[in-house]
């Protein structure tokens, strides 16, 4: 993965605890050369829903982090509704795995994938 952004000031975060998580799923996948792509797309019960997922290509108009260890990529679109917030994880066994703790939403479900703003 190489490319010729400079990782910005980061308007979106991520907690050590999630950092570790994301890496040891990249190594686990043999993915370490990975980006986490955080972006929005519409649906889910409020409207809109989170998407996180492993990519290599980075997008013309992407923000590009590296917190923790972790290169971030988020699409500007996105970027817009996702300014502020921080990813964190819990490895609680009943309500675990990644959430999303975003400013921006003025609405969220129960699931905890699904907002409105």
């Amino acid at each position: 993965m190489s490319d010729n952004k400079t990782p910005e000031t980061a308007d979106i975060q991520i907690t050590e605890k999630a950092a570790n998580r994301v890496k040891a799923i990249l190594k686990s996948e043999g993915k370490e050369d990975h980006a986490l792509r955080i972006s929005v797309i519409g649906g889910g019960c409020s409207g809109m829903s989170y998407n996180m997922s492993f990519d290599d290509n980075l997008g013309e108009f992407d923000k590009v982090y590296e917190i923790q260890g972790v290169k971030i990529y988020c699409d500007l679109k996105s970027w817009l509704y996702l300014k502020g917030t921080t990813v964190d994880f819990s490895d609680d066994i009943l309500s675990g795995g990644f959430k999303i703790n975003n400013p921006n939403a003025s609405r969220t479900c129960g699931c905890g994938t699904s907002f409105s703003v």
